[in-house]
């Protein structure tokens, strides 16, 4: 089976890109019918997923050059992920293909507020741990403006190796960004993850994660606690997810609650890496950490109250109209 040739890049020439991220790549396949259980479920439709494909999608969609590091089935799932990131403008030159291994699907169950099951098939393991230090670019990894990388791409060797000897080539003062992203379905223990999380954040200058990710890489999940942890592991920038009580960003002496932007949610399992592409932009933009998470919150918001992921993710002038509605409200 022929695999695609890279994007030739003429547009950006051998320019740094703005995000470059590493990790997860998959097929997510919902179903058309929400409230309903897969056992009952007749038609579903097909979409690019996985992460950190979809923090690098959001980026792309506010002009950011993006790409991903990451590894397919040879299968035409892999063929199709091809395509789909080349139709959101993100780079693919970094995706190759593992051929004894087919390509991740991902189903989910849609039971609007906040009830999304999800069920990963990425047996008998997925392409995307299977990246290896030799694999990598180093110097893409060195001049991307900014590097983003998840806690799943530490669950397993490749791909752990290769995530942190790509941190340990940015080196400090660099942006480079922890997606805390723990799934205990990945893990044999919440304890293991927390072993290697600790290994990676001295590394890294951004820490974003929910309570209960803050939970698995510090051990503490009260907010504050869990922002000074993240820093007295070297992190710069904490970002610590409440749900209903909003965002907290921590730098320093510098401390921002922004309350979260009402949504009707349809499905909520985009929201996160909608977020974090806007955070991308928001960090290269130079933004205040105020606007910052005032803008990741609101495209996080429109994602949940969308059906796909990275199909949904919107542009800026999405976002800004969307906290323009909540001021107006």
């Amino acid at each position: 089976m022929s695999v695609p040739a890279p994007v030739d890049g003429a547009e950006g020439g051998d320019a740094p890109f703005d995000v470059l991220t590493m990790g997860r790549i998959g097929v997510d396949i919902y179903p058309q019918q929400v409230g309903v259980s897969l056992r009952e479920v007749t038609t579903f439709g097909k979409y690019l997923g996985g992460s950190a494909t979809n923090v690098a999608v959001a980026a792309a969609r506010y002009g950011r050059r993006s790409a991903v590091i990451t590894r397919t089935g040879a299968d035409p799932f892999g063929l199709y992920l091809h395509d789909a990131l080349r139709g959101f403008g993100v780079d693919d030159r970094f995706v190759s293909a593992v051929p004894e291994l087919p390509t991740p699907v991902t189903f989910c169950e849609i039971f609007p507020p906040d009830d999304f099951p999800l069920y990963f098939y990425r047996f008998p393991k997925a392409p995307d741990l299977e990246i290896f230090v030799d694999d990598l670019d180093l110097h893409a990894v060195r001049s991307a403006r900014l590097f983003w990388v998840t806690v799943t791409g530490l669950s397993q060797e490749p791909s752990r190796s290769a995530t942190l000897a790509a941190l340990q080539e940015r080196g400090h003062g660099t942006l480079s960004v922890l997606d805390l992203d723990y799934r205990p379905m990945f893990w044999s223990s919440r304890e293991e993850a927390r072993s290697w999380v600790q290994e990676a954040l001295p590394h890294v200058e951004v820490a974003v994660g929910n309570l209960d990710e803050c939970e698995t890489a510090v051990g503490e999940r009260e907010p504050e606690r869990a922002a000074k942890a993240l820093h007295e592991a070297g992190v710069d920038l904490a970002v610590v997810k409440q749900g209903p009580e909003g965002v907290l960003a921590a730098r320093g002496d510098e401390r921002v609650v922004v309350p979260p932007v009402p949504v009707q949610v349809v499905n909520g399992l985009g929201a996160g890496d909608a977020f974090g592409g806007a955070l991308c932009h928001s960090l290269l933009a130079g933004w205040g950490l105020a606007r910052a998470m005032r803008f990741a919150n609101a495209a996080g918001a429109i994602v949940a109250g969308r059906l796909a992921c990275a199909d949904a993710m919107p542009t800026e002038d999405e976002v800004e109209s969307k906290l323009q509605e909540a001021t107006d409200a």
